[in-house]
């Protein structure tokens, strides 16, 4: 169906991708813990898997996209308390806030968005058939736990080995575990907790280790053996590694068969994280930029790699975007469908299927732009909008955006300035000469000084 290539995190290398059934796809991606608003690391991880979700349909797959949410946790908990509300209050209203940031970003809902707490029934049939087979066992404690080391090849995805993870142990203040490498499948309810987070099971009250929720979930929506599992690099150890021992232990089959992980958003070549105190939430960073400005911002970059926020690399999308705008503006490309034989299209795809390589992508974006301002090409224009439609950008006018340019931030930003040049080009070529003359004298009154060049370029300086 395509020549897609996936990096497989399993493999360590890129291998043609070959769906279990023919023309399907089905793919889980571990979503967000509900406790807090969405920084721009997550919008990163769910962008990663929201351009492959989209490249997958556009190559005509019919994908079935899981997503889920960790509705209970021992942060929720926290949280709950120190709020004095109920563990559903708080996660209805962060899911409805990730709901409304993610729009925003143009990040399409899944097919599937399962809630862990849904799903204890399934996780507690599958602690008791790791029970069964000796892969779990009841602490003096009262927690059930994974026995690591009845399970062969533990460590294969992350590359760890039994005798590094005993090297780099640290005492395991948890004395009701066998072993300091068992992990927890089930925890015993204890005195404080909320009732609502108590469930009732063979092994008394108790509530979901982290790990046993992702295998639940995605073995009851996609089956025991699915093509695609996701989620951000951090997630690899221990949590990945531990869903393949509880799946792979209980089902006796391969579960994934292809891993796939975006790279960490980094801040002063630090991992953006809440724990570290350097995180920049989805809402404040859309409240400075563009929603659009912000995806495409994170799609210059390939999705395994490391994206260096600040708000100069910010800065610097918001105007390279403009040029993609300013290069719509004024010429008609509606009415005809994408091209996929067209000299770009076909280099587009080979891009997307070459793991997913946006950076790529963009180039022949690019490239078709500055056709478009030589040509005038209706033609071009509807390949290159229909283009980066695929991955979810110029969706608006270019009015609409060159005006949304300019009254999102300081209107003498040098990156706002670069978008009213834009816009006055636009208004010049439009014969809209008093506009173009309003947005100089605006400009001049800000102490921003214009300088047309005879090859149709505007440079400005600071009075």
């Amino acid at each position: 169906m395509s020549n897609l290539k996936i990096y497989n995190t399993l493999a360590r290398d890129k291998q043609t991708f070959v769906p279990i059934e023919a023309g399907k796809v089905r793919m889980y991606v571990c979503g967000m813990t509900i406790y807090d608003y969405c920084h721009i690391g997550h919008a990163r991880m769910m962008m990663a898997f929201d351009v492959m979700y989209r490249w997958l349909l556009a190559t005509g797959y019919e994908v079935t996209y899981a997503r889920n949410i960790t509705d209970i946790d021992d942060k929720i908990i926290r949280r709950a308390v120190e709020n004095g509300e109920t563990i559903s209050q708080l996660t209805t209203r962060f899911t409805q806030y990730m709901d409304e940031d993610t729009g925003a970003l143009g990040i399409l809902p899944p097919t599937l968005v399962p809630r862990a707490t849904e799903y204890v029934p399934h996780m507690l049939a599958l602690i008791e058939t790791l029970e069964q087979k000796d892969l779990a066992y009841q602490g003096t404690d009262g927690d059930v736990n994974y026995a690591v080391r009845n399970f062969p090849n533990y460590g294969r995805l992350s590359g760890k080995s039994l005798d590094d993870l005993r090297a780099g142990e640290r005492v395991d203040v948890n004395t009701g575990k066998r072993d300091p490498l068992d992990f927890v499948l089930w925890k015993a309810s204890k005195e404080s907790e909320p009732e609502e987070v108590k469930w009732d099971s063979k092994w008394g009250k108790g509530r979901p280790g982290w790990h046993i929720e992702c295998s639940a979930m995605c073995s009851a929506l996609l089956g025991e053996h699915f093509d695609i599992h996701g989620g951000g690099a951090d997630l690899q150890f221990p949590h990945h590694e531990n869903e393949i021992a509880q799946s792979e232990g209980a089902f006796g089959r391969t579960m994934v068969n292809y891993w796939v992980h975006n790279g960490f958003v980094r801040v002063d070549n630090e991992k953006m994280s809440k724990s570290l105190g350097n995180f920049f939430t989805i809402r404040d960073v859309l409240k400075k930029f563009d929603a659009e400005v912000i995806r495409f911002f994170i799609m210059r970059a390939h999705y395994r790699s490391p994206l260096n926020y600040s708000d100069a690399h910010l800065d610097d999308a918001r105007v390279a975007l403009t040029r993609l705008y300013t290069a719509l503006d004024g010429v008609d490309g509606d009415g005809a469908d994408l091209d996929w034989t067209e000299a770009h299209a076909v280099r587009f795809a080979q891009a997307m299927d070459d793991d997913f390589n946006t950076p790529v992508a963009i180039a022949v974006l690019f490239d078709l732009a500055s056709e478009i301002n030589k040509s005038k090409s209706p033609a071009l224009v509807r390949q290159l909008k229909g283009l980066a439609d695929v991955i979810g950008l110029l969706g608006r006018s270019a009015q609409q955006f060159l005006q949304a340019a300019v009254g999102e931030t300081d209107t003498t930003g040098d990156a706002a300035i670069a978008a009213q040049i834009a816009l006055r080009a636009a208004a010049k070529k439009a014969r809209n000469f008093a506009e173009s003359d309003q947005i100089r004298a605006d400009l001049l009154s800000a102490g921003i000084i214009l300088e047309d060049k005879p090859d149709g370029t505007t440079n400005w300086r600071r009075a």
